[in-house]
């Protein structure tokens, strides 16, 4: 299948302890943005925590990934450089998004705050909620219809830190019931974040989150539970490619 964006490059940053779940997340970008897979180059911090600031030079967008055992109020060998580069990306106003743990590290990485917050833990499809920013930000229209999506829009989630604060200059655009800011973009600036993840489908939420049972939801019947719950997420799977319209 043709690429939907030919000569974009893109760079994922990822927090990956395990080569196969790096790679199911790679996949899983390549397959919302409607790219190639050699379009994308991913580098996984865990195993290298010195990325070359060329390698963002070099491409179109920069992508955050999510984590897995890595929590994004604690230090690694990575964590400065990666805040240091996040922090240049954003003056110089390289398109940038984080999902999930990148998230919350981006807030944090620009003077918010990110914490850990088991008892707002989401995990599967939620109702998310737009605020009117949300509803009046481009990643969020459906341009063929020239409308907003639907408030709430069914997401995927599996968290259990969340950011508390926005960094200086941030905009909330949505929220769940009980998990302020999951999302947020800077102001005047091509750098959004996504509590929720928008490269999953329900299908490859299950997959992940087999990899990871251990740690978000251990027990057989509430696994069971929340995969029947599941649904079809039709409008945030518009989101990772509505950005890459709107600023590459």
């Amino acid at each position: 299948m043709p690429s939907s964006f030919p000569r974009l490059r893109m760079l994922l940053l990822q927090v990956r302890e395990a080569h196969k779940v790096a790679e199911h997340e790679k996949q899983c970008v390549v397959e919302r943005c409607g790219l190639h897979g050699e379009q994308v180059h991913n580098i996984n911090l865990v195993e290298h925590p010195n990325p070359d600031w060329r390698d963002v030079e070099q491409a179109d967008v920069v992508v955050i990934g999510g984590a897995g055992v890595h929590s994004a109020v604690e230090d690694y060998p990575f964590t400065e450089l990666l805040g240091d580069m996040i922090r240049r990306m954003a003056d110089e106003a390289k398109p940038l998004f984080g999902s999930c743990w990148g998230h919350q590290f981006m807030a944090r990485a620009l003077g918010g705050e990110s914490i850990h917050d088991p008892e707002r833990s989401e995990v599967g499809a939620r109702d998310v909620r737009l605020t009117d920013a949300g509803r009046n930000d481009p990643i969020f229209w459906l341009p063929d219809q020239r409308e907003a999506f639907p408030s709430p829009f069914k997401a995927l989630l599996g968290h259990r830190d969340r950011v508390a604060t926005l960094p200086p200059g941030a905009v909330e655009l949505a929220c769940t019931d009980i998990c302020p800011f999951q999302a947020f973009r800077l102001a005047d600036r091509p750098a959004y974040g996504t509590q929720f993840h928008a490269e999953l489908t329900e299908e490859r939420l299950l997959e992940r989150l087999m990899l990871y049972r251990h740690i978000y939801m251990p027990d057989d019947e509430d696994f069971e539970e929340m995969s029947r719950a599941l649904q079809p997420t039709p409008y945030a799977a518009q989101i990772l490619r509505r950005f890459l319209e709107e600023y590459v």
